[in-house]
């Protein structure tokens, strides 16, 4: 399982801040949508200069002109770009083209995405599907979110999980065995960056 930091409400200077405190412990390092708002491709390319030895995943949020965003995002130097599964089939095809052309990843982030359309989506056989419980409804459970989908889940080769990722729902989110789990304001609010990651990469490890 792979650990990726989710870098979101902040400045370029602080992700970088605290991607190096964290650097040991984790895989793939995401520029938040909020960061690329504010900074543009600019906040993709300042972390692929300065991590060059981990994935870069830019999470832009693509519903529409997936042709011109996954572009840009690959060639401001990110490895994994976003795609919203709510979005037109055809343009995930579109961002899943690209992300072949590139020899690159594409995530589809299925935030209210109904069970017929992730039957559709499976089609996209080496995308990473990704579980996203909304900042706005912490208060849910994503190990249930996960559990209510799980038949249809089975047969999918990439899974990434996120949102409310703590110390206390880690044991019950290794069940699911994702690919990737995504963390944020676990690690990036914490008072001390380092032992949080370590925390969370220790969970994973002694699951493997």
């Amino acid at each position: 399982m792979k650990v990726q930091l989710a870098l979101d409400r902040m400045t370029i200077d602080e992700a970088k801040s605290i991607t190096e405190e964290v650097y040991d412990y984790i895989d793939i390092i995401e520029v938040g949508t909020s960061l690329i708002k504010d900074y543009g491709k600019k906040s993709i390319s300042s972390m692929r200069d300065e991590f060059k030895d981990k994935l870069i995943l830019a999470d832009i949020k693509t519903c529409d002109e997936g042709e011109y965003e996954f572009k840009a995002a690959y060639e401001a130097g990110a490895d994994i770009a976003t795609v919203m599964g709510t979005s037109p089939f055809e343009t995930i095809e579109i961002c899943y083209k690209v992300s072949k052309e590139y020899k690159k990843h594409m995530m589809i982030d299925l935030m209210e995405t109904d069970d017929r359309k992730i039957q559709q989506l499976k089609t996209c056989e080496d995308a990473i599907l990704f579980l996203h419980l909304p900042k706005d409804s912490e208060n849910k459970s994503l190990l249930d979110m996960f559990q209510s989908k799980k038949q249809l889940f089975k047969d999918v080769k990439r899974i990434a999980v996120g949102g409310g990722i703590s110390e206390k729902v880690m044991p019950g989110i290794t069940l699911i065995n994702p690919e990737i789990v995504v963390v944020g304001s676990f690690i990036t609010k914490s008072k001390n960056l380092s032992a949080a990651a370590r925390e969370v990469r220790k969970v994973l490890e002694n699951r493997r």
